[in-house]
């Protein structure tokens, strides 16, 4: 038997298994970057990794990871694409004696379990969000992912989710929360020189405290929240970043330039597009906020400002909470509520050294129970329960 310091897991030799993965594209996102550390991590362990979908700006990266991808037009939609992207999906499983898939999208579900069904491979889907139900036909479409053989949930809050509003056998359903990288997300690893580059880019001024808000720039991410609570702050330094690009919502992005104005705050708050170096502005950042109005799945973004050492303030809702050691590392704070998330940022900012070095100690430990060591290690585990690998 082997090894793998990856996973954890133990590997017969000469037994590996194919499993292909499927999604719509692989351009950006928590779904794309889980699909790849998933293929890594099979690879690594001697399985034959395979990714299905129409590809995109992240497809390269899965040759250096050992994976191979398979192009597809999985992003569409309508009822004969699905069908047609079953048949596609059989052929493939035929030819590649894969031996499970795994669904981490809707349309794409809905064509894999097709061709999982008639191939007679086991069938595994992610659900990664609350999805919209409102009208019955989309409760429908949504329900694709609570089919699987076995129904990976992001976090307890969205297990939660899926047992209050889909007929599913609790004995199907598994958690496995999003992992964050702790090799990329180390204090230690970031540089000086890339601090300062960053803080050059950003012309943050000297010796100020800053706070950081990561998060493409749409309402529900909560940075005209942010902003409100910032203007009730009273004798408190600091200045503001928003990270994250509009993604063409110049609309909400000319709103959130407005309100700044309108708050007198256009000196101390600032809207920064996409940081291609995350880890170092996490080290640039005195608090990091998580203000988003609608629950996240997951909420990576806590984990990684826990892995950073930095205190972190976010809405009480979705699966944040359950990352966080409130009080400690994190203040809680009611979604959508400025006085709230006023009172939290008084609190990280008005943190001594002393304090200060007790969150970065507390919030390191924590977040090795969220990393992707983890993650993957609990995933193939889901496999394993399903292929038998020991039989």
């Amino acid at each position: 038997m082997l090894r793998d310091d990856i996973t954890g897991t133990t590997v017969a030799e000469g037994r590996g298994r194919v499993v292909l993965q499927v999604l719509p594209a692989l351009e950006t996102g928590g779904v794309e970057r889980g699909t790849l550390d998933i293929a890594g991590a099979l690879a690594a362990r001697g399985d034959t990794a395979l990714v299905a979908s129409a590809g995109g700006a992240m497809a390269h990266r899965l040759a250096r990871l050992g994976a191979r991808h398979v192009e597809l037009p999985l992003h569409r939609k309508g009822l004969l694409s699905l069908w047609r992207n079953a048949r596609r999906l059989e052929a493939l499983i035929r030819a590649e004696g894969v031996d499970l898939v795994h669904a981490r999208s809707r349309a794409p579900a809905w064509s894999a379990l097709l061709a999982a069904r008639r191939t007679g491979v086991p069938f595994v889907t992610t659900f990664h969000g609350t999805y919209n139900f409102r009208m019955p036909p989309k409760r429908a479409y949504n329900a694709v992912m609570t089919k699987g053989d076995r129904v990976i949930a992001i976090s307890e809050f969205i297990a939660r989710h899926i047992l209050a509003n889909y007929p599913l056998d609790t004995d199907r359903l598994r958690v496995v929360p999003r992992g964050v990288d702790l090799g990329q997300f180390d204090p230690g690893a970031v540089s000086r020189d890339r601090m300062v580059a960053l803080a050059t880019k950003w012309r943050l001024p000297d010796g100020v405290p800053v706070v950081m808000l990561p998060g493409r720039l749409t309402r529900w991410k909560g940075q005209a929240v942010l902003i409100e609570a910032l203007a009730r702050l009273r004798g408190r330094e600091f200045c503001c970043v928003l990270v994250g690009s509009d993604q063409g919502r110049t609309g909400y992005r000319r709103e959130l330039e407005k309100l700044v104005v309108g708050r007198k705050l256009a000196d101390r708050v600032f809207i920064s597009d996409d940081c291609r170096d995350m880890p170092a502005a996490y080290m640039l950042a005195d608090v990091v906020v998580s203000a988003s109005t609608d629950p996240e799945a997951f909420g990576r973004i806590a984990s990684e400002a826990q892995a950073m050492g930095r205190p972190l303030v976010a809405s009480a809702h979705g699966g944040v909470p359950e990352q966080v050691l409130e009080g400690t590392t994190t203040a809680l704070v009611r979604p959508g509520d400025a006085d709230d998330l006023a009172r939290g940022l008084d609190w990280a900012l008005s943190l001594d050294h002393a304090a200060r070095a007790e969150v970065f100690a507390a919030g390191q430990a924590q977040a090795r129970h969220f990393s992707k060591e983890l993650m993957c290690q609990r995933t193939l585990a889901v496999y394993d329960e399903l292929l038998d690998r020991d039989a």
